[in-house]
């Protein structure tokens, strides 16, 4: 079994992969548009080109995301939050300024009794992170 997260966005899911991309070094493994759907039901010419689904990984992490339709649309996502975990404090920060780039710092990046390195932010299309590194203090 596997129990994976699945994100949704208010039309930007492409960039926001495209930037997670960038920030955790993962890639969209595969994607399927709106106009690529089979069917009769005439699709919404502005969402055509928007992702229906798609499968991201990023190291031995998968997860699935996809545009949602705006009378689904949500302003805000709640009840979750993405957890990254790496080696080194160092690593963790890099990717923590990184993932909160035009977002919102909600508790820095910094030591704890637990850990070397940990903060939490919610990035700029709205998805809450925290980004925990796994070197121990001395």
């Amino acid at each position: 079994m596997q129990v994976q997260p699945y994100l949704t966005f208010n039309g930007d899911c492409e960039a926001a992969l495209a930037f997670y991309g960038q920030v955790l070094g993962g890639q969209i493994t595969f994607m399927m548009r709106f106009k690529d759907a089979p069917g009769t039901e005439p699709v919404d010419p502005a969402w055509a080109d928007k992702i229906m689904h798609c499968n991201f990984s990023a190291g031995s992490t998968q997860f699935m995301a996809a545009d949602c339709s705006p009378e689904r649309a949500s302003a805000k996502k709640s009840g979750f939050t993405m957890s990254v975990a790496v080696d080194t404090a160092a690593e963790g920060e890099k990717i923590f300024n990184g993932l909160a780039a035009d977002g919102q710092i909600t508790m820095p990046f910094q030591a704890t009794f637990w850990t070397k390195g940990f903060g939490m932010l919610v990035d700029k299309f709205g998805t809450p992170w925290m980004v925990n590194c796994l070197e121990q203090p001395a």
